[in-house]
């Protein structure tokens, strides 16, 4: 479980396909370095697993089921990553709760300044556009974020500098494709919904 606080921006030393898995080596802030194999990171919202630890360097696998529903398949070295550590038992939330399950991918459709801030507009598909509400959260590359607003499907989230500096979403464009994971409550919202089917009205007796 994490929160949606990005710790660092890594990057990607190497890529080896292995057995139609994907092993990623990341460089990695002091911060985050001598991790034990074994333990969870987010990396740009994907929770991965540590298998190998060097001396500036995570190693990861990611395997089939991941690279079909993720865009970690497309990381070659160079490529900035959002990293967070798993949460701790007692530590405050600061974000809301992520679970580093991606739920599909989102794109970059557009970009405006004001108010202080950067305006990002993104693309959802459209099964999970009813799972993301005004001043809602959602996660985009494993960063928390509130829902600015929502057209259909599409919604805008708000960075203020701190966030855009320390996060690759100083790296976003329009055109470019994002991790997408939705709050966790509007999905057993929706589950519940659909499972109770059409609400009847009762008789006045």
């Amino acid at each position: 479980m994490f929160s949606g606080i990005i710790e660092a921006v890594g990057a990607v030393t190497a890529a080896e396909r292995r057995d139609g898995g994907l092993r990623l080596a990341v460089r990695v802030p002091e911060a985050l370095r001598g991790l034990p194999p074994g333990s969870s990171v987010a990396v740009n919202g994907v929770c991965l697993t540590v298998v190998a630890t060097g001396a500036d360097t995570l190693e990861f696998d990611a395997v089939g089921a991941t690279l079909a529903r993720t865009l970690l398949g497309k990381a070659e070295p160079g490529t900035e990553l959002n990293l967070e550590r798993s949460l701790v038992a007692g530590e405050r939330l600061d974000g809301h709760w992520v679970t580093g399950h991606v739920d599909g991918p989102g794109e970059v459709t557009g970009t405006r300044r004001g108010e202080g801030a950067v305006y990002y507009e993104f693309r959802v598909p459209a099964e999970l556009a009813s799972q993301i509400a005004l001043r809602g959260s959602v996660a985009v590359d494993g960063v928390s974020l509130t829902v600015a607003a929502v057209d259909g499907d599409r919604f805008t989230v708000s960075i203020v500098p701190y966030t855009l500096q320390q996060t690759i979403f100083k790296n976003y464009q329009a055109g470019t494709r994002v991790h997408l994971e939705t709050d966790v409550l509007a999905k057993y919202v929706e589950r519940a919904l659909a499972a109770s089917g059409p609400v009847r009205a009762e008789r006045a007796s």
